[in-house]
């Protein structure tokens, strides 16, 4: 069996691809361009991906190819139609980061909620040396217990954050983007009832035609100015000029985002127009977590073997 390996770069250089390499004669590229992508999988019968474009264009000339193995969850990147017209099979991997998202969610809120940029500053730069007192409060930082945390998208990360966010003593409310999450435990409301009510709103919801931009400035305008509005779902679904508006004017405390509309974020991008203090932004790392990575692995060699059984193990053609 032929396998190519089209974005390795984007899983980390830390992680052992080996149990792949073990499944047959094994091409990896670190990195793939568009132009590239017709000559790399011309002759193999599995193709994995994470985030390289696969259409007709540069399929119709694999003849051989069998099987689309995602490195990822979504499937954006993939031409279902065509794939389904020449039979080729395609695996996506579900599940595999939740926790890491959900974690990486709690630490970007208590960067912005705890003012630590601010106060790890503050001891580095040996000003804490010469306070005449033992501490130092010059910005207020406040708990979670007894605040109200709404989710948007309550799905398997979203109830990873809402179990997490009950330990902390908040009250958890969601919407749901598609109108058939109704049985999770928590309270569903409608969006401007969670825009309105919300201290904390993390968004961990798929981007399609009824999320893109949801999240512009007239809702912005709605939430508390004290919120903290966190994205690690997609970044279109918050109009990211609208929200850099938003900030300079104070209608919510700060924004955390782990996904941008186009990543890498650009030199002039709007969040750089505003106050730092108000935005933190990280590099779409939410679901990398070594554990996550080395989980990813091990299901897309359980997705190609299952394929060679027979089996519709996380197909999505």
């Amino acid at each position: 069996m032929k396998i190519a390996i089209l974005d390795a770069k984007t899983l980390g250089a830390d992680i052992d691809l080996s149990p792949i390499e073990a499944l047959g004669e094994v091409a990896i590229y670190d990195l793939t361009a568009p132009e590239e992508v017709y000559d790399r999988i011309e002759d193999v019968d599995v193709v994995i991906v994470n985030k390289v474009v696969l259409n007709q264009s540069n399929l119709e000339g694999a003849k051989n190819l069998k099987l689309i193995a995602l490195f990822a969850t979504g499937f954006n990147n993939i031409d279902l139609e065509y794939a389904k017209k020449r039979e080729i099979g395609v695996a996506n991997v579900a599940g595999y980061s939740s926790k890491s998202v959900a974690q990486h969610t709690f630490a970007m809120l208590f960067h912005l909620l705890e003012q630590l940029s601010f106060y790890d500053s503050y001891v580095k730069s040996k000003a804490y040396t010469q306070s005449d007192t033992f501490a130092y409060i010059a910005k207020p930082f406040y708990e979670l217990t007894d605040k109200t945390w709404g989710i948007i998208g309550m799905g398997a990360i979203g109830k990873e954050v809402a179990r997490l966010a009950e330990a902390f003593g908040t009250k958890v409310i969601y919407y749901s983007t598609s109108g058939h999450n109704q049985n999770t435990g928590y309270e569903c409301v409608d969006l401007e009832t969670l825009l309105t009510s919300s201290d904390v709103i993390s968004i961990h919801a798929p981007l399609n035609n009824k999320t893109e931009n949801l999240i512009g400035y007239e809702a912005l305008c709605k939430m508390k100015a004290s919120s903290i509005l966190i994205n690690v779902g997609r970044g279109k679904i918050i109009d990211e000029v609208d929200l850099a508006k938003a900030l300079k004017e104070d209608r919510i405390r700060g924004v955390a985002l782990d996904v941008l509309a186009e990543e890498p974020i650009h030199a002039t991008h709007p969040l750089y127009e505003v106050d730092e203090s108000k935005w933190f932004v990280t590099p779409h790392i939410a679901w990398a977590s070594v554990e996550a990575r080395q989980t990813l692995v091990r299901e897309v060699v359980g997705n190609i073997e299952a394929f060679t059984r027979g089996e519709m193990r996380n197909r999505l053609v």
